[in-house]
């Protein structure tokens, strides 16, 4: 299903569209992630602006052009982009043709509502999608900038479960962001230098997630010390130490890691996604430590739904 959603999220499944996300809920047992609101939506921002330049000038066929998520083309992707941003400025799931619960693609509640919003944007001439686009980013630009400070650090229910908005936020600059590179995979396109606030942004938003990779996903033992060490424009090292459960940590104190998973920044997300697998990229991953217990993390580090 083509959201990008944690596997730990907790969405009150009884809310439908904008309600899922702007209900306030009780404090989280855990800690919540505070972000600096300029930080956040200058990169939010850059990032839609991404891909709208990337869009821009798209042939017939490369709009139609199959992504790597299942069922979806670049401008289904696009549709899907409007639909969530719609539903946060307030706008209601639209109804659908079909079932959509019964295509094969479609494994839950949230993958019906975005299949809803991208069978109803379908048929759209290209040129009126990408102005959609623009119009709904345009509008949310001015909402988010005119959010108080109290709204922004607002608990919220959120794709990774009870935190900020401004947490949501930055889950929100992980999806658009990986849905550009969708797009630039489906026509070829490979970002040459993949750097920036947005990128870097959206890495801090998987590494987050990277104590419930390795400890409960990948299964990591007691006492593991995990280094996922990340190379290329956007490398920079994850350290995970399993203590009852996986925790991401600074450093391992003295101690050195007793697995270490070594692979590019940018292949890491596009596994941590589902996007590509180890079949066709298994040589590109190198293993140090405890190998087992490496691989099995790889093998499940796609921890979105």
């Amino acid at each position: 299903m083509p959201l990008d959603t944690p596997q730990t999220a907790d969405i009150p499944r009884s809310l439908t569209g904008s309600e899922r996300y702007r209900r306030p809920v009780s404090s989280p047992s855990r800690p919540v992630t505070r972000l600096d609101k300029a930080t956040v939506l200058d990169a939010l921002f850059a990032q839609w602006d991404a891909i709208g330049d990337v869009l821009a000038g798209f042939s017939d066929a490369q709009w139609q052009a199959p992504t790597p998520l299942p069922g979806w083309s670049v401008r289904d992707v696009v549709a899907h982009v409007i639909g969530t941003e719609s539903m946060l400025q307030g706008v209601g799931t639209p109804e659908a043709d079909i079932d959509v619960s019964t295509l094969e693609h479609v494994r839950n509640d949230i993958g019906v509502v975005n299949e809803r919003w991208v069978r109803k944007l379908r048929d759209l001439p290209a040129n009126e999608l990408l102005a959609m686009y623009r119009t709904i980013t345009a509008e949310r630009r001015d909402a988010l900038t005119a959010m108080s400070d109290a709204g922004w650090d607002e608990i919220t229910a959120t794709p990774a479960g009870p935190d900020t908005y401004g947490r949501f936020m930055r889950v929100r600059i992980f999806d658009c962001w990986m849905h550009e590179h969708d797009i630039r995979d489906a026509i070829g396109r490979s970002e040459t230098n993949p750097t920036g606030a947005p990128a870097g942004l959206a890495l801090d938003e998987m590494a987050a997630s990277m104590g419930f990779v390795v400890g409960k996903l990948g299964r990591a033992p007691d006492g593991s010390r995990v280094s996922i060490v990340l190379t290329g424009p956007l490398g920079r090292t994850i350290n995970v130490a399993v203590e009852g459960r996986g925790k991401v940590v600074e450093d391992f104190g003295e101690a050195d890691p007793t697995a270490t998973i070594t692979l590019d920044a940018l292949l890491f997300a596009r596994l941590a996604g589902g996007r590509t697998n180890l079949v066709r990229h298994g040589d590109a991953v190198a293993y140090g430590g405890d190998e087992d217990t490496g691989k099995r993390v790889v093998e499940h580090l796609n921890y979105v739904i």
